[in-house]
């Protein structure tokens, strides 16, 4: 995908409209996105024009002479903006699995009037007051539960958007937008910059020592690619530092990549985000104040099943006080065999890793390269499937027919029981330099309903699995194989929704809710009974032995001190960014190394996420909202015990998942959705024994 600098020309956007995808009905199988037609070019013409057709809609609604009603409207407010859905499915996907210099260049133009349409849109005082009238008049309008719903919460949505401000108030509520949008985007392009430009290259075999032949491997392969052949690579993406980290043996190498790693736009360089975080601080509480909260943190937890800051640092804390006390202990394990061995040094950040690695080998005896073995990314895909199925009676069709934005990626028609299509699929499993690390699960198209007719989903998972390496297949860790798991429970949240509104599809539930349908499949995946339909060694089809799931079992809530202490550090980090009331100033380095000293974290682990490279709080959608995996875990753990006191299998219990969680989207109040599953609320109980914390 290939674009010149005169992308920006009238003459150019003019002569691409007459060819432009995005303008004309997709003609290719199930409505998908013809990726090999799609070029660099086409975007900001579309953006355009589809901005100017969602205007036109809006400006219909407010000018029609007839009375509001929920159809002339909520719903036409609902579907409008086709055309800006289908460029923007597009666009932010690959920003985030495929991006390159001409697509950050066209996002820094187009994001400051897309922010600006949006906010015509949320403060648009005519459309407000048909919303508001609607609104007032709920009761009398004979709506069924999602109409119902989605009014509440086009309602909240205009009113959370600053539509009840007046004159200066409203202006400066634009300005902030348009400053953050702008703001979020260079904090996640000066992350991934900042992770592509480091390389760890090693010239002498002896600093290999410890690594796996496949880490090895892998490293041969990643210095052939950078032109350094005979050399050997690590980068900053997990399936590469966290390997390194594990086995080598080197000291002084694995806290370069790990300070490195840690290190991430906190250098002082072009790419840092200190200044960006003190600014976006500073006008997230502004636009809070704006909206009548005393914090940014107030105004997020307002719309999540927590309510108020004070339940998320109960539920972080409860769990805190166990996870750090396991730590501690963890700690003084490796410290001792670090002693032991004659190692004349304290235990340190960097080190964590490789004696956490040394005790699950000399206590449990569990190889992680042996584990690797089992979970070739053909056999838990297989096994995924197979578990989807037995619980909902989907099957997935491989479609090499369907055009996609990189040869790597496998798109996979879903379908029902029946044979019936139900949406598609995409999957991109392994890193590249245009892909930003970690995983994720989202929409392409939502699942809608249109003139009657069911608009079907288009779902993308996103991850960053070890490559295949020489003759071996790409080989996952456990840890890889529960990732796999849990996004592709994002995608049977959107696959399975049956809204009909765009606003209450799918995933668009509380961020502290949405966790559950994704979380509760890591389980399936961990299960011995599952393992063993599954887990089969790559090179000799052998299933998995009793003995190695066992170890597994013994090892599982090993080291969960430091899995539990780093992830609630990130939390508290979050919380304790977005319950400030002024950031005039802030320096994040100080700041979090204040909030770290308050809750007692030890020296020897570090935030899962430090400040400066804190993506999901500064350039994603959960800035006051990290604490929502944990809030979650508290329902998947209760959840999954339905299954166990039943069958793993069981239909009922499966049907009864399916029709009151994914099915329903956001259509119901979240809790109401769980207690019409469980018959209760859950309790923290469930999460303590599942982390070995009580």
């Amino acid at each position: 995908m290939l674009v010149g600098t005169a992308f920006l020309s009238a003459c150019n956007i003019e002569k691409t409209e007459n060819m432009n995808p995005f303008l004309t009905e997709y003609n290719t199988p199930f409505g998908v996105p013809p990726f090999d037609l799609i070029e660099n070019e086409h975007f900001i013409p579309a953006f355009e024009e589809g901005m100017k057709l969602q205007q036109a809609e809006i400006d219909a609604i407010v000018n029609n002479n007839d009375p509001a009603t929920f159809e002339n409207t909520i719903e036409a407010l609902d579907i409008s903006g086709e055309v800006l859905h289908k460029v923007n499915g597009v666009f932010f996907r690959l920003r985030s699995a495929e991006t390159n210099d001409e697509l950050d260049s066209i996002a820094r133009v187009i994001m400051p009037k897309l922010t600006a349409h949006n906010s015509s849109i949320s403060l648009n005082q005519e459309l407000f007051k048909r919303v508001n009238e609607l609104y007032a008049n709920k009761e009398s309008m004979g709506l069924n539960e999602e109409q119902a719903m989605v009014l509440k919460k086009t309602f909240r949505g205009f009113v959370r958007g600053g539509a009840n401000l007046k004159g200066e108030a409203k202006e400066r509520i634009k300005e902030i937008d348009k400053k953050l949008s702008m703001l979020t985007m260079q904090f996640g392009d000066n992350l991934l910059k900042e992770t592509n430009n480091y390389q760890l290259v090693i010239e002498n075999e002896t600093d290999l020592a410890g690594l796996p032949e496949s880490v090895r491997s892998a490293a041969s392969d990643a210095a052939r690619a950078a032109g350094k052949e005979g050399l050997w690579v690590f980068t900053l993406q997990k399936p590469s530092w966290i390997p390194f980290l594990q086995y080598a043996e080197n000291r002084e190498l694995r806290e370069d990549i790990y300070s490195a790693m840690f290190m991430r736009s906190n250098n002082g360089n072009e790419y840092d985000n200190n200044k960006l975080i003190t600014e976006i601080l500073e006008l997230r509480i502004e636009r809070a104040n704006l909206l009548g909260y005393e914090t940014h943190a107030a105004y997020v937890l307002e719309e999540r099943m927590a309510k108020e800051a004070e339940n998320v640092y109960d539920l972080l804390m409860q769990v805190w006080d166990p996870a750090l006390e396991k730590a501690k202990e963890e700690a003084a394990m490796m410290q001792k065999m670090i002693d032991r061995d004659g190692g004349n040094f304290q235990l340190a950040s960097w080190d964590w890793w490789y004696y956490a690695e040394k005790i699950r080998k000399e206590k449990y005896a569990l190889d992680e390269e042996e584990v690797r073995s089992y979970f070739s990314l053909e056999a838990v895909k297989t096994g995924l499937f197979d578990v989807v199925n037995k619980l909902y009676g989907l099957t997935f069709e491989p479609r090499k027919d369907l055009p996609v934005y990189n040869e790597e990626v496998m798109p996979y028609e879903v379908k029902e029981s029946d044979g019936s299509h139900l949406g598609i699929i995409y999957m991109d499993f392994h890193p590249r330099p245009g892909k930003r690390g970690g995983a994720w699960s989202t929409s392409i198209r939502r699942a809608h309903v249109k003139e009657g007719e069911k608009v079907t989903p288009v779902h993308l998972i996103v991850m960053n699995f070890t490559r295949p390496t020489g003759d071996k297949p790409a080989l996952l860790s456990f840890d890889e194989a529960l990732t796999f798991f849990h996004e592709f429970g994002h995608a049977l949240h959107s696959m399975l929704t049956k809204c009909e509104y765009l606003t209450v599809s799918g995933t668009s539930v509380a961020t502290d809710f949405v966790e559950l349908p994704s979380q509760i499949m890591e389980n399936w995946c961990a299960h011995p009974e599952v393992l063993k339909t599954y887990a089969k060694h790559y090179q000799t089809g052998e299933v998995i032995p009793d003995e190695l799931i066992a170890k597994l079992e013994a090892a599982s809530k090993f080291n969960q001190g430091f899995v539990t202490v780093e992830y609630i550090a990130a939390s508290i980090l979050d919380m304790d960014f977005h319950t400030l009331k002024d950031a005039g100033g802030i320096n994040a380095n100080e700041f979090e190394e204040a909030s770290m000293k308050r809750i007692g974290l030890i020296d020897e682990i570090i935030p899962r996420y430090k400040s400066n490279y804190f993506q999901h709080i500064f350039a994603g959608g959960y800035s006051a909202g990290y604490y929502s995996y944990m809030w979650s875990e508290v329902l998947d753990k209760d959840a999954f015990n339905a299954f166990v006191e039943t069958s793993l299998f069981d239909q009922a219990t499966s049907t009864s998942f399916r029709e009151n969680i994914l099915e329903k989207g956001g259509s119901k109040e979240e809790m109401e959705m769980y207690v019409n599953f469980r018959g209760a609320e859950p309790t923290i109980d469930a999460l303590l024994k599942g982390r070995g914390l009580n």
